[in-house]
């Protein structure tokens, strides 16, 4: 079993934009993004399926995300989907900064087909994942559905989220696990969006989260 290194987080902060390189013994990641762009997506993860999921949360989420990841993929995709997914979170937590004037929560609901699935977001500071997704097939493409509870419990453990997946309805895999992307884009991008009636405000009784 490898040794990780100690992760080197090298950060730069914009204007709801962010650029995080996360460098461990098993993935070398880079992520750049903007918040309120027009959902641009240049990904390399090596793993094709991933990569057209998180075109997803790019486009839905009106997110510009670039990801570079070089990871083990000789072992299997788990180090790579997860080390992405905390990454990502890292770089959102960093573009979004004090939370000031963000509507803070977000909901959707996506149907593709015959599959529907419901995501609820919370940027509350407190990080959590309930995720009931029963994929009816443990392999899309060479993707491992699986890994898919592992990239949003990295994500939310890092963008201090709280997050709620559920998909209501489905029997083709790739379905399912489109419709939770597409719905956390959407989510994603309703929680991030700036509320002009609390500009400057932090959305919480607590005065900070």
């Amino acid at each position: 079993m490898n040794t990780p290194l100690a992760p080197e987080a090298v950060i730069a902060t914009g204007a709801r934009a962010a650029s995080v390189t996360r460098n461990t013994a098993e993935t070398k990641i880079t992520v750049k993004l903007d918040l309120d762009g027009t959902g641009r997506a240049k990904l390399s993860t090596g793993i094709g399926f991933f990569d057209h999921m998180l075109d997803q949360i790019a486009r839905h989420g009106l997110i510009d995300l670039d990801i570079d990841c070089q990871g083990d993929l000789h072992i299997d995709g788990h180090h790579t989907v997860e080390d992405v997914g905390i990454t990502l979170g890292q770089a959102v937590a960093k573009a979004v900064g004090d939370k000031k004037g963000i509507r803070r929560y977000g909901h959707a609901y996506v149907p593709l087909d015959e599959a529907l699935s419901r995501v609820v977001i919370d940027f509350s500071g407190r990080p959590g994942l309930v995720m009931d997704v029963p994929f009816t097939s443990g392999m899309i493409g060479t993707f491992d559905s699986q890994l898919t509870y592992e990239f949003f419990q990295g994500f939310a453990n890092h963008a201090f989220v709280t997050l709620h997946i559920d998909n209501l309805k489905g029997v083709n895999a790739h379905h399912q696990c489109e419709t939770v992307f597409k719905a956390f884009a959407r989510a994603l991008r309703a929680a991030l969006e700036l509320d002009p009636r609390s500009a400057g405000v932090i959305p919480s009784t607590k005065g900070s989260l």
